[in-house]
C-alpha cells in the first residue's frame, strides 16, 4: 500500500494561513463578503472563526482546494451541516480551512446489491426520499436534515439500531482526500486500516471523506411514533419504561425525554408552552405484535399517541427536531442499568418539581446489535443507554447558564455512568479522550501517521495522546 505524498511547507501563524488562502478561488477569508454567513453551523451556538472557508461542489473542487490549503500551511477541518460543531470551534480554527460539505451532494440507489452511494455533505432526509420508492431505507438518525457523513463518521445510532446495529457498521467503502489532495478508496480490501478507522473514529482525524457506500435495509414501512403525557406522569412513566426496556425484543428501540417548550407560535398546540414526557421509536414487527409490545405503555394512558404503521421515510419525522438551524449546547453521559435511586436522582434534576432542568433531558435504549462487537474503530456501544441533557440558547450571553444546567444534570446522574461516551452525543473539546481503549488509540495513530503526517486534518474529537506520551502538536 502506497501513502500518500507529503506537501512539505513552512510553520504559518495563524495571520500567515488566512493571508496565504486569500485569492484562492473559491476560499473566503475573513473580511470578505459572505465569510460570516458562510461560517455559521447549523448549532448555532458554535462560533467558528477559521483562517479560510471553502464549500466545494464536485470532487475536482475538493482534490483542488486542499492541495492549495496544505501549501498555504493551513490546517483542514471539513464539515457537512455543523449539527456537532462545538467541539470544533471550541478547538481553535483560526489556522485552519473549514471545508464546508453541503453543496457536494448526490446519492444513487443501487436496488439489487440494495446499497445506497451517498455524496460528500449529503443529508439524511434525501438518501431516505431516494431509497424509498424502492421499497428500501437505512440506519438514519432522528433528523432528516443531519448529514450522513458526519453522523456515519461517529458511529450512527438509529432507531433501528438494537436491531441492525450502528449505522457505520452497515457501511461497505469510503472515498477519501487525504490532506494531501490524494484521493483514496477505502474498503475492507484496500486500504482497509483507514476504512477501519473511518467506521467510527471520526472521519476529521483521517481526510475529508467525499463518498460514502452503505448497506441499505429491505422496508418500506415501519411501526413507529410517540406516546405523549403531561410532565407529572413522569415519576409514573419513567419507572415503567425502564422495567419495560429490561429485556426487551431487540426489535423495538426508543427514547424517553423529558420537553419544556417555550410559548412559541409556531410550535403545534400540544407542545407550545408545555413540559412534557414524550416516547418515541420504532418496533420492527408486524401490527399485532408492535400492539402487544407497546402495550404495557399504553396502560399508562398517554394523552397522545401516533405509534402506527406508516412509509419508511416518516420516521425522520418522529422525533420532532427542530426543522431550522438553532443555538444549544448539550452533555452526555453513557449509563448502566439504572435502578430506583438512578431514576429518582433522574427525577430531581429533570422532573416535574425540577427548578431550572434544561429544555431537553433524554434517554436512549441501547443493547441487542448496538452491543455486538464489530472490527471497527468503533466496535460497539457500552451501557444500557444514553444521556442527552440539551438547552437552547436564543442569545450568545445565555450559554453559561445553559452549560450549567446541561452540567447538572449529567453530574446528577453520574454515579450510574458506565461506558465509553459516544462521539457524536459529545460536544466539549477534547472529548475523544475516554470514548476509545488504549489499543484502539494506538492503532487510530499508527493508521493517521500514514494517511496524514503531516497532522493537518482538524477533527470536531481529535484523537487523545497515546498513553505515557504528550499530546501532539495540531
Amino acid at each position: 500500500m502506497s501513502s500518500p505524498v507529503r506537501i512539505e511547507t513552512a510553520p504559518h501563524t495563524a495571520g500567515a494561513v488566512a493571508s496565504a488562502l486569500r485569492g484562492i478561488d473559491g476560499i473566503l477569508t475573513p473580511g470578505d463578503a459572505g465569510y460570516d454567513q458562510a461560517r455559521l453551523a447549523w448549532n448555532l451556538a458554535a462560533d467558528q472563526h477559521p483562517a479560510g472557508i471553502a464549500a466545494p461542489e464536485h470532487l475536482g473542487d475538493v482534490l483542488r482546494i486542499v492541495r492549495a490549503a496544505a501549501l498555504a500551511g493551513a490546517r483542514i477541518a471539513p464539515q457537512s451541516t455543523g449539527h456537532n460543531a462545538m467541539p470544533l470551534a471550541q478547538g481553535g480554527l483560526d489556522d485552519a480551512l473549514l471545508l464546508r460539505l453541503h453543496a457536494l451532494t448526490g446519492v444513487d440507489i443501487d436496488v439489487e446489491r440494495r446499497t445506497a452511494r451517498v455524496i460528500g455533505g449529503t443529508l439524511w432526509r434525501d438518501v431516505i426520499a431516494a431509497a424509498a420508492p424502492r421499497g428500501l431505507t437505512a440506519l438514519h438518525g432522528s433528523a432528516g436534515d443531519v448529514a450522513v457523513a458526519g453522523y456515519v463518521l461517529g458511529g450512527g445510532l438509529s432507531f433501528y439500531g438494537r436491531a441492525h446495529g450502528l449505522a457505520a457498521h452497515s457501511v461497505r467503502s469510503f472515498d477519501v482526500v487525504t490532506s494531501s489532495g490524494e484521493l483514496v478508496h477505502a474498503s475492507p480490501d484496500s486500504h482497509a486500516g483507514l476504512f477501519w478507522a473511518l467506521r467510527g473514529g471520526d472521519g476529521g482525524n483521517f481526510g475529508v471523506v467525499v463518498a460514502i457506500e452503505l448497506d441499505l435495509l429491505p422496508l418500506a414501512d415501519v411501526h413507529a411514533g410517540f406516546l405523549l403525557w403531561d410532565i407529572s406522569a413522569a415519576p409514573v412513566v419513567l419507572p415503567a419504561w425502564r422495567s419495560w426496556t429490561e429485556g426487551l425484543d431487540h426489535a423495538v428501540t426508543t427514547s424517553l425525554r423529558m420537553l419544556r417548550f417555550p410559548p412559541l407560535p409556531e410550535l403545534p398546540p400540544f407542545l407550545s408552552g408545555r413540559s412534557l414526557v414524550i416516547i418515541d421509536g420504532a418496533v420492527l414487527a408486524e401490527d399485532h405484535r408492535a400492539a402487544e409490545l407497546l402495550g404495557p405503555l399504553r396502560e399508562l394512558q398517554p394523552e397522545l399517541d401516533t405509534f402506527a404503521r406508516m412509509p419508511a421515510i416518516g420516521l425522520l419525522d418522529v422525533h420532532m427536531d427542530p426543522p431550522v438551524p438553532s443555538a444549544g449546547v448539550s452533555d452526555h453521559l453513557m449509563l448502566g442499568a439504572l435502578g430506583d435511586e438512578a431514576l429518582a436522582d433522574l427525577l430531581a434534576a429533570a422532573g416535574p418539581d425540577a427548578i431550572g432542568a434544561p429544555a431537553i433531558v433524554e434517554l436512549r435504549q441501547l443493547g441487542g446489535a448496538l452491543a455486538e462487537p464489530e472490527d471497527a474503530a468503533l466496535s460497539r456501544l457500552d451501557g444500557e443507554y444514553t444521556l442527552l441533557a440539551i438547552d437552547m440558547v436564543p442569545v450568545p450571553e445565555m450559554i453559561p447558564g445553559a452549560l450549567a444546567r446541561v452540567s447538572a444534570v449529567a453530574e446528577a446522574m453520574r454515579p450510574w455512568a458506565d461506558g465509553a461516551p459516544y462521539l457524536n452525543f459529545v460536544e466539549a473539546a477534547g472529548g475523544a479522550a475516554g470514548s476509545f481503549q488504549i489499543e484502539v488509540i494506538e492503532r487510530l495513530h499508527r493508521v493517521r501517521a500514514l494517511y496524514d503526517p503531516m497532522r493537518r486534518m482538524c477533527a470536531a474529537h481529535p484523537l487523545p495522546a497515546m498513553p505515557g506520551r504528550p499530546a501532539p502538536a495540531v
